[in-house]
C-alpha cells in the first residue's frame, strides 16, 4: 500500500499536466482581399440580402443594430 500512493499521486500529476496542453486549432478565414458585402454565397444568409449589393448589405446591418438596442426595444413595449 505505501508502494501504490506514489504512483497515484504521479499519475494524478501526469493527468492534470496532460489535461493543461491545448491542441492547435486551425482557423479558416474568409479571403481578406474583398469586401465583407462581396462574400457568405451560402444558405445561411438572410433573406432578401444578395452577395455583392452593398446598400442591401448596409440596410441588413443598419436593421440588426436597430433590433439590438434596448433603448429602442423598451419604448416599443
Amino acid at each position: 500500500m505505501k508502494r501504490l500512493a506514489p504512483w497515484c499521486g504521479g499519475l494524478v500529476l501526469l493527468l492534470g499536466l496532460g489535461a493543461c496542453s491545448e491542441k492547435p486549432q486551425g482557423m479558416v478565414t474568409p479571403k481578406t482581399d474583398m469586401q465583407a458585402y462581396m462574400g457568405a454565397q451560402d444558405p445561411f444568409v438572410v433573406p432578401g440580402w444578395k452577395p455583392g449589393d452593398k446598400a442591401s448589405w448596409q440596410e441588413q446591418l443598419r436593421k440588426r443594430a436597430q433590433s439590438q438596442n434596448e433603448y429602442l426595444r423598451l419604448a416599443a413595449q
